[in-house]
């Protein structure tokens, strides 16, 4: 079992990291869709912005820096997939 004080502070992160993981997941999911959906344009641009995303939450240390890493590698191949195709 975790201290009173552990939990307090363990549960006053997750609040706060959540908004932004949950943007994450959100915005890589967009970049999926759009990947899919064939829009050259529209793919770039949320694939730029889902990286961009994920970036930021390894910086803050709310993912871990190989799970974005991971991410973006899978999202750029995609991408390049409907590029080259």
């Amino acid at each position: 079992m975790p201290s009173e004080k552990s939990a307090r502070v363990a549960a006053k992160r997750a609040l706060r990291n959540r908004p932004i993981r949950n943007s994450a997941r959100t915005l890589v999911r967009r970049a999926q869709d759009s990947i899919s959906g064939g829009g050259a344009e529209a793919a770039l641009a949320d694939t730029k912005a889902a990286i961009k995303v994920l970036d930021k939450a390894a910086q803050k240390g709310i993912i871990h820096k190989n799970n974005a890493a991971r991410r973006k590698s899978r999202l750029m191949a995609k991408l390049n997939r409907l590029q080259n195709a």
